[in-house]
């Protein structure tokens, strides 16, 4: 899935693993690269992934994609990192001229990557808390 039918959201907000600790390391580096805080963050397995996307994470299923919710629109895989690039401070927006590969290519890189991610960088029992600093980017429970 690339895009899906619009959603009712003007910000935008990037869905994690909330366990993984390759995920949780990218959400950092989006933080540090965002300064002026046009990202929000919630994990996939929050209430808040489960309210966006219309349906709740399968019990013991994990999530093998970021999701990038932007101007009404759902992308994942390589579409959602590129666009998440395009926006963070330079040289990082340079990255989006990959943008014209085809995704199918594109996105052989990022599953190759993605089901690999555990067993490379590990992972928690529990989702990420963000720290008192970056808390503020994230989308609390309501």
């Amino acid at each position: 899935m690339k895009k899906s039918p619009p959603l009712k959201q003007e910000r935008s907000i990037v869905l994690f693993d909330g366990v993984c600790h390759l995920c949780q390391a990218a959400v950092r580096f989006i933080i540090d690269r965002d300064p002026s805080g046009r990202f929000a963050f919630a994990s996939l397995q929050s209430d808040t992934a489960a309210r966006l996307l219309g349906r709740a994470l399968p019990e013991g299923e994990a999530p093998s994609t970021i999701i990038l919710v932007e101007n009404g629109s759902c992308y994942t895989q390589s579409t959602a990192a590129l666009r998440i690039a395009r926006r963070l401070r330079l040289p990082w927006p340079a990255l989006y001229v990959f943008i014209v590969l085809p995704s199918p290519i594109r996105d052989l890189i990022y599953n190759f990557i993605a089901a690999r991610r555990y067993r490379w960088f590990g992972k928690d029992t529990a989702c990420m808390v963000p720290t008192p600093e970056i808390r503020s980017r994230f989308i609390e429970e309501e």
